[in-house]
């Protein structure tokens, strides 16, 4: 068997590198985006970590950008590889994520003390228990395949199978795309609509409207309004539910038109059925959850089951300059599983906003570090 890693400047270069050296029966063992600064300048570099096995298929780009797909493709080839190269039939049964294998799990880390050892360093990196030992169960599986040089891989692209992301995709018809952003108060909604605002409009050169009916916070008003002049971004507030059709007319040329909520506690059923009351003045496309990424687990797990009135189906971490570990993360989305869109990373607009990447995310959370 031979490893090798490929970079280029998009995956599909790096795929093309990947399959003229080795084949279309090459093994895709992981995928990153890298910093490059070999050009003296920085860049964004795809890299793909690639084998050989006659006796598999190469992964489409679409299978690789798929978090549902990732985690069979990942089990299927190591499990292949294993069995190639050690002549160890694997149980098939065991090559899913099995949340509930605690008794298999303890079995093997007291066969396997390093394994037992990435276990408990999950666990302070607070990754709960439950999915802690599932990644413990798929890692002493493929214990043979693991040494010092690619254990971080196996790990991050463990965990990243259990993270759930989705792209931001843009309405090829002729009505704007409608986005509203909901979450309790202190949260950074107005901050976050403000940096996908900018991004929508500056790099993308898309024409964008602003509705706030944050009527009620003091000062969330004042500060969409001096963020929408000085970038020319067409801002209106709305004061009752029937406003929304109103401002929607006059927004019906705009590529994105982006709806800034008021922040609600999730144990005010009727406050955030208010909020639905203007919401469902129009059609929205997506509407994104805003969670502090610092937040009790208990605490985020009761905001995402409470704001589900809403009918919310995409997540943004907030304020990841704030914390500590980033295990909740993963504890989350693997229970109530929506996808990620955004996290936010501080307070500058536009800078600090990034679009969610499973592998990026798993990242982060082994090593402890945004980048």
């Amino acid at each position: 068997m031979q490893i090798k890693k490929f970079k280029a400047k998009t995956l599909r270069e790096a795929i093309a590198e990947m399959k003229k050296e080795f084949g279309d029966e090459a093994i895709v063992l992981s995928t990153k985006v890298l910093d490059d600064f070999s050009d003296g300048i920085e860049q964004k570099m795809f890299e793909i970590t690639a084998s050989m096995d006659s006796e598999d298929s190469f992964e489409t780009v679409e299978q690789i950008k798929k978090p549902e797909t990732k985690a069979k493709d990942f089990q299927t080839e190591i499990k292949r590889m294993t069995e190639k190269i050690y002549g160890v039939a694997s149980d098939t049964k065991k090559t899913k994520v099995d949340f509930n294998a605690n008794k298999n799990v303890q079995t093997a880390t007291k066969e396997n003390p390093e394994v037992k050892k990435i276990k408990q360093y999950l666990i302070d990196k607070d990754v709960n228990e439950k999915i802690a030992n599932a990644v413990a169960n798929k890692l002493s599986q493929y214990s043979p395949l693991i040494d010092k040089s690619n254990k971080e891989d196996y790990i991050v692209s463990t965990l990243a199978s259990m993270i759930p992301t989705s792209d931001f995709k843009l309405n090829t018809g002729s009505k704007p795309k409608v986005i509203s952003l909901v979450g309790p108060t202190g949260v950074g909604k107005t901050t976050c609509i403000a940096k996908l605002a900018v991004i929508s409009k500056i790099l993308h050169n898309l024409n964008i409207g602003l509705i706030s009916i944050d009527t009620y916070r003091l000062g969330a008003l004042d500060q969409l309004k001096i963020f929408s002049e000085i970038s020319n971004i067409d801002f209106l507030v709305a004061y009752q539910p029937s406003d929304i059709p109103k401002f929607m007319k006059k927004f019906k040329n705009k590529d994105i038109v982006f709806i800034d909520t008021v922040g609600r506690s999730q144990n005010n059923t009727k406050l955030l059925k208010s909020i639905n009351d203007f919401l469902t003045q129009v059609k929205v496309d997506e509407t994104y959850l805003v969670l502090n990424s610092t937040s009790d687990y208990k605490i985020m797990l009761d905001v995402a089951k409470k704001f589900k009135i809403l009918d919310y189906d995409g997540l943004i971490f907030s304020k990841l300059d704030e914390a500590i570990s980033y295990g909740n993360i993963v504890n989350l989305v693997s229970e109530i599983r929506t996808p990620i869109k955004y996290l936010t990373n501080g307070q500058v607009i536009p800078d600090d906003i990034i679009a969610a990447d499973s592998e990026f995310i798993a990242k982060m959370i082994y090593t402890g570090k945004i980048n």
